[in-house]
């Protein structure tokens, strides 16, 4: 058994898969801590996996304060939490380091680790190689702008560590040659659901013709919305549909005009309600495209702040599978979308097409594979079967 710990940041798309792969690990009979900010805390635990809050979680926040963001980038890119993870690596004295591929503080901390590192990528990275540069140079603008050291460049906080592991399937992304990184390895996605999610007692009978469409946007606090939410509400509410709309912790829908024809609800699991959908509407975060793509059906996508967003919503519509839009779109711009797809089969018979790509993928047990495999004890015993035969 090897001990695996775990630099969180549990943003929206971020946490439910790094939890399904802390569940993969568990259950291959590793120990699995996550660290992270306070807010993770309750979450990882409610996983059933090990959580330690980073009590320098917003040490700093007064010197990011400037950002629009701070509580964000106060957290990745803040040399507190850096030098906070380098001493819980020294008091927990972990086989291997998982890093998300976002914590900045803690990729730069990670050559003090002196443990094996993997970074997890949650979404495309050839695809969106420069999108990913992009985001670690502006936390290490932010650093420097804050008064703190900048952070070396991706070739070295990713290139430099043992493993780069995508949640993506490695067809779907971008030719190799768009990304020089010699450590990177694919998976597939993690697309398992967090215990709040559960099956919702619709309004509607199952024999009811309408088609439904599921309506989900971000469920990060930083990417929160309800004057988006209510303008898809009110486009789709002009449509001979009905509507299923989660809005996670982030927006109360008490807050929300629902149109006669939707339900809107905190929470709802996405896999039992996409069998009896025929669209979804979403900002275009990877795990909902590609759960989408797994039950074959079509999307619209409008992206909110997130980096990969616009890449995803490029990426299905160069796929047929739906129509991307662009950031706050007009309610009716939404309703003509959505229309234009639920009329055009050639939109679903693309989605389902890929449906198969899908289909028996366990993105959670290849990532767990792949960093187990980096534990020391892990490759000592793969050395010796080699050298036995």
């Amino acid at each position: 058994m090897s001990k695996i710990l775990w630099a969180c940041w549990d943003g929206g798309g971020n946490l439910p898969p790094s939890l399904g792969i802390g569940r993969a690990l568990r259950d291959r009979g590793h120990s699995v801590v996550f660290a992270g900010r306070p807010e993770m805390v309750g979450r990882v635990r409610a996983a059933g996996l090990g959580a330690r809050e980073l009590t320098q979680a917003y040490a700093l926040i007064d010197r990011f304060a400037w950002h629009p963001l701070a509580r964000v980038f106060g957290y990745l890119g803040s040399p507190a939490v850096g030098d906070e993870l380098v001493s819980v690596v020294r008091a927990e004295a972990p086989d291997v380091v998982a890093i998300d591929a976002m914590f900045g503080a803690a990729l730069g901390a990670a050559p003090q680790f002196n443990a094996p590192t993997a970074v997890v990528v949650h979404t495309f990275v050839r695809r969106m190689y420069d999108a990913w540069k992009g985001n670690l140079m502006r936390q290490s603008d932010g650093r420097a702008q804050s008064g703190f050291a900048k952070l070396p460049p991706i070739e070295e906080l990713w290139g430099a560590r043992d493993l780069v592991h995508a949640n993506t399937l490695a067809e779907l992304d971008a030719p190799p040659a768009k990304t020089p990184l010699a450590n990177l390895g694919h998976g597939a996605p993690v697309l398992l659901e967090e215990s709040r999610a559960v099956m919702p007692r619709l309004p509607w009978p199952e024999s009811d013709p309408a088609p439904l469409v599921l309506l989900s946007f971000s469920t990060v606090l930083e990417q929160r919305s309800p004057a988006m939410l209510q303008r898809a509400l009110d486009a789709l509410g002009t449509l001979p549909v009905h509507v299923v709309a989660t809005t996670g912790d982030v927006v109360d829908p008490a807050d929300l005009t629902a149109p006669p024809n939707a339900a809107v609800l905190r929470y709802a699991s996405h896999d039992a309600l996409m069998p009896r959908a025929a669209l979804v509407v979403t900002h275009g975060g990877h795990g909902t495209a590609m759960r989408a793509l797994r039950h074959g059906l079509p999307m619209v996508l409008t992206p909110a702040l997130a980096d990969d967003q616009p890449f995803v919503g490029a990426a299905v519509q160069e796929w047929g599978a739906g129509r991307a839009l662009g950031k706050d779109p007009a309610a009716d711009e939404i309703a003509t979308a959505a229309r234009a797809v639920l009329e055009n089969p050639a939109c679903r018979d693309a989605a389902k097409r890929l449906a198969p790509l899908l289909a028996d993928v366990d993105g959670a047990a290849a990532a767990a594979a792949a960093i187990e495999r980096l534990a020391p004890s892990v490759k000592t015993k793969a050395r010796n079967r080699t050298g036995a035969r």
